[in-house]
């Protein structure tokens, strides 16, 4: 005769943890200093940095949530700083931006890569070449 079998206990449902509303700054860098706000019916979602001001908005659908907003600010500094990248670039290298006083490059003359070369990027006294053919 065998023993009679036990209910099996029912799985328990894992929680959802809600998605943060709070973010860190981009600029700022602060944790939980970004709060998001979102207005379904106008569709705009807002973010606010308590510590610096920092402030982004943009249009919303239906489904978006805090996250996606903040995500979309992450999306527009980063474009911001490709075109200021490029931009940058574009520039001739003699540039100076105004009001800061430019120094002159320093240039070093009896720079010797030389004994970095043979020494397979170690130079310096007291530095010697391993030999490979003792093994």
């Amino acid at each position: 005769m065998g023993k009679r079998k036990k209910a099996a206990k029912a799985p328990t449902k894992k929680k959802n943890e809600p998605l943060a509303t709070t973010f860190p700054c981009l600029f700022c860098n602060h944790e939980k200093s970004v709060t998001a706000k979102i207005d379904k019916k106008a569709g705009v979602g807002h973010l606010s940095c308590k510590v610096c001001d920092q402030s982004f908005s943009c249009s919303i659908n239906y489904l978006s949530l805090p996250v996606d907003v903040y995500s979309e600010w992450v999306d527009a500094c980063d474009t911001v700083a490709q075109e200021n990248k490029e931009a940058n670039a574009n520039r001739p290298r003699n540039f100076m931006p105004p009001g800061r006083a430019g120094e002159p490059e320093r240039v070093d003359d009896d720079l010797d890569d030389e004994d970095a070369d043979r020494h397979n990027g170690y130079g310096g006294e007291g530095i010697v070449d391993d030999d490979e053919d003792d093994y």
